[in-house]
Formats: C-alpha cells, sequence, structure tokens
C-alpha cells in the first residue's frame, strides 16, 4: 500500500509539471478551448502534433497525419470508406478520448455523432468521424490564432438540418 501511495504522489507532482508546462505553450490556450480537452488530452496532442506552424499546409494533410481520415476506395458501382490502420497510435488514442469526452461538452459534437449513429455507423466508426471533423476544426483553431466558437464550428451543419426538417415537413 506505501508503493501504490507514493505512486500516486509521484503521478500527481508529475501531472502538475506537465499543466505548468503546456499551460506556458503559446497554443495551449487553443487547445484548451476546445470541448472535451483538457490539461492531459492537450499535451498529448500538442506533442504528437508537434508545434510547427509550417508543418502542415491545410486540414487535409493534419488529418491524414493523425489517421483520421479515411481511406476511400471505389470501382463501377462500389465505394468504400475504410479506416486506416497505419497511423500514430498515441494521437489516434487520444483523439479518440477526445471525440468520446466532447460528445458530453458540445451540442454540436453530440448532433454530428447521433447523425452518424441513425446512418448506420458503429460507435468507434461514428467516434473515427467526429475525431475526423475535430482535428480540422482544431486546425483551423491554429491557424487563424482564435479559439474554439461553436456557432461558427457546427452552425452551418445545424442551418442544414433545420433546412430538412423544414423541407420534410
Amino acid at each position: 500500500m506505501a508503493i501504490l501511495a507514493a505512486l500516486n504522489t509521484q503521478i500527481d507532482a508529475l501531472a502538475a509539471e506537465m499543466a505548468d508546462h503546456f499551460e506556458q505553450h503559446p497554443d495551449s490556450d487553443f487547445y484548451l478551448s476546445l470541448p472535451g480537452v483538457g490539461v492531459v488530452l492537450g499535451a498529448r496532442a500538442l506533442g504528437e502534433f508537434g508545434d510547427d506552424p509550417n508543418r502542415y499546409a491545410d486540414a487535409k494533410s493534419r488529418k491524414n497525419s493523425a489517421g483520421t481520415s479515411p481511406i476511400t476506395r471505389a470501382s463501377g458501382t462500389r465505394y468504400v470508406a475504410l479506416a486506416r490502420f497505419v497511423r500514430n497510435n498515441r494521437l489516434a488514442d487520444a483523439l479518440d478520448q477526445w471525440a468520446f469526452s466532447s460528445i458530453t461538452s458540445s451540442p454540436g459534437a453530440r448532433a454530428f455523432y447521433n447523425r452518424r449513429r441513425a446512418t448506420g455507423d458503429s460507435h468507434h466508426k461514428a467516434l473515427r468521424a467526429l475525431a475526423n471533423r475535430w482535428v480540422g476544426i482544431l486546425h483551423g483553431c491554429l491557424d487563424h490564432q482564435t479559439r474554439y466558437d461553436e456557432n461558427t464550428a457546427w452552425g452551418h451543419r445545424i442551418e442544414t438540418d433545420l433546412k430538412r426538417v423544414e423541407q420534410a415537413a
């Protein structure tokens, strides 16, 4: 029991030190403004993506690097979207946790997840799609040096859904 107490003390000390270093980074404010991202997930994502502003030319290259964008195959009338299996597993795990935690803190993310589930996606496939969307949103925040805004990120999707409901009625 004494060993566990000592390990817990060391873990707490490392977490506090990591939080101090992460919060000093100029991009930490953008990461922490995103729903579902805390200090630990933000630090993991920042560490895996890196902080070179010129590393990713666009959101698509960041998504491809993260392994969240699907691989599409088309032949004749058949079209298949497959998950990427060659990817940075530490980053993929952090993005999966981020997507899962965001569905309780972001109405837009919840609506996106629910739409994907309603179209037949499994839980994990819907989370991968949501993580892919979050990587694009993160890229936009970093590229424009702006904090996350729920309406900017999801507003166009909400308007589209409202138009569909009105047309159906």
